[in-house]
């Protein structure tokens, strides 16, 4: 669930950043699924990621708001807030275990 709301407040960024709206690709959709069957440290660490840029979105996108509610242009910082948000994202992404020409791992 966190990982669809960091999405949602992704795309509300690119909205006020004047940016059309993303289409998340196959990793984006299946992330969760994908990383829950990985290595522990990995989901540690997206765990730990996902927090982190939780901890970011949450009071820029309250900024970006009340910035907007006084009439000011909040293009520029929202941008900036949208470039964190998709370099943070490629991090945790970047987490997945490699799957191969087969498709993910799979244990019975």
């Amino acid at each position: 669930m966190r990982w669809a709301a960091l999405g949602e407040a992704g795309q509300v960024v690119a909205m006020l950043a004047g940016l059309e709206a993303e289409r998340p690709s196959k990793d984006v959709r299946n992330f969760p699924a994908l990383i829950r069957d990985a290595e522990k440290w990995r989901r540690d660490m997206v765990d730990n990621g996902c927090a982190d840029l939780a901890a970011v979105m949450e009071p820029g996108i309250t900024a970006l708001l009340a910035i907007n509610a006084r009439g000011a242009d909040c293009k520029p910082a929202a941008l900036a807030l949208w470039r964190e948000f998709v370099t943070a994202r490629s991090a945790l992404l970047a987490l997945l275990p490699p799957t191969g020409e087969m498709g993910p791992r799979r244990s019975a």
